[in-house]
């Protein structure tokens, strides 16, 4: 994939100065079920970084462990969730 195809598309998302325009962007660029997912990942990532544990964050967003065990490595390696959420109040407990 060409990076600069990426760029285009962070540059673009990152113009965006309000949510409505954010949430008309995001509808005609994803389907409703792609949107929900991230959103579901960004809940867990806060979630986790408020130190809830697994079950927790499970029971309250319906994620798979998969997909929270990836958001988890996210959150303790990662640049992303941390930058923008801020930093885990506990470290993650995985239980």
């Amino acid at each position: 994939m060409d990076k600069s195809l990426f760029g285009e598309l962070y540059e673009i998302i990152s113009r965006i100065d309000n949510v409505k325009d954010c949430e008309y962007f995001f509808d005609d660029l994803c389907t409703k079920k792609e949107v929900e997912q991230m959103a579901q990942r960004v809940k867990a990532a806060k979630l986790l970084i408020e130190g809830k544990t697994y079950t927790q964050v499970i029971a309250e967003t319906d994620i798979s462990s998969a997909t929270l065990s990836r958001v988890s490595r996210c959150v303790q390696y990662g640049k992303g969730y941390v930058r923008v959420l801020g930093r885990p109040k506990n470290p993650v407990d995985k239980k």
